[in-house]
């Protein structure tokens, strides 16, 4: 098996596994509206409650592979904390300018993430991407109904501001979970479950501090709050921190655009919602240029090893 054989089955397996949690974490917008709490209390509870889900397989890799090194829990508590302040500023920036608008302001992740990669980690650009980029974009406004904005939001420069924020925390939550990852790639949800505490600790103290976050919720609450943890937060983050880390940082960014793809799509499955046109036709067009950007044809191995001259 050749070098090149395996790095393209990598590559392969990761882009499944991001598919699958990208859409993982798009269905966590459904589940957090069932739930019916305060923003601060649905993201709180999403990283907390998904921390007993993580330690059993923590526990396994860790006696398996050995412990963590120091690098990679520093790394991945940063990423955590990014991620913390992502989830907050995001939501705020929703009641701010809407969510149409503050799905396509965290959209900025696709351009800040290649971008921080090429800065701190040398990772390529492509040109697929580059040229795919402006599509993307155009699609991402469209899937969030920036169309149909709506013109009475209570405080949209703020909302906007919040917004492109959080984009960039999120790109830097992805970008840090990299090479904390790559320290020892046997460790694939360690990192994850150190940044989702991170996380729970950055909420929870910013929530402690406004008195934000309802530690007992209703009942009825519960069963979708602990939906959002185990389905949202630590089978999604683990396949995203399991695939994001096997592609390059623009094609890890084009498939991210698939998660308000697929809260739109679950929330008109189960909550009735009913999208505009231009939403169908922003996901037909987001769903189109993220294959253009990811889809990249693996090289054919002959036997000799050798790829195939063209």
């Amino acid at each position: 098996m050749t070098a090149l054989h395996e790095d393209s089955d990598g590559a392969v397996g990761g882009l499944s596994a991001l598919v699958l949690g990208c859409l993982l974490v798009g269905a966590s917008s459904t589940f957090i509206k069932l739930a019916d709490t305060s923003a601060d209390t649905a993201a709180f509870h999403r990283c907390a409650l998904a921390l007993p889900a993580f330690l059993p397989w923590v526990l396994w890799e860790c006696r398996r592979h050995g412990r963590p090194s120091t690098r990679m829990v520093r790394l991945s508590a940063a990423a955590g904390a990014l991620l913390g302040v992502d989830y907050l500023m995001w939501t705020q920036s929703i009641l701010d300018a809407g969510a149409g608008v503050a799905t396509v302001l965290i959209g900025i992740q696709v351009v800040a993430l290649p971008v921080l990669a090429r800065v701190f980690l040398s990772e390529r650009i492509q040109r697929r991407f580059l040229i795919a980029l402006p599509v993307m974009l155009v699609g991402l406004g469209l899937t969030g109904g920036l169309v149909s904005a709506d013109p009475e939001a209570p405080h949209p420069i703020r909302g906007a501001v919040l917004g492109l924020t959080a984009g960039v925390c999120y790109a830097g939550f992805l970008l840090l979970i990299r090479p904390a990852s790559r320290t020892n790639r046997r460790l694939v949800i360690t990192p994850t479950a150190v940044a989702t505490t991170s996380a729970a600790a950055t909420i929870g103290l910013a929530g402690g501090l406004r008195q934000s976050i309802d530690l007992t919720p209703e009942p009825s609450s519960w069963l979708w709050l602990l939906a959002v943890a185990l389905a949202g937060q630590a089978l999604s983050f683990g396949l995203i921190g399991y695939g994001s880390v096997r592609l390059p940082a623009d094609r890890a960014a084009a498939v991210m655009l698939l998660q308000p793809v697929a809260a739109i799509l679950l929330g008109t499955l189960v909550l009735g919602e009913r999208p505009a046109v231009s939403q169908y036709v922003g996901m037909a067009v987001t769903i189109g240029a993220v294959s253009a950007v990811t889809l990249v044809r693996t090289p054919r191995i002959t036997p000799a090893g050798r790829a195939p001259s063209r």
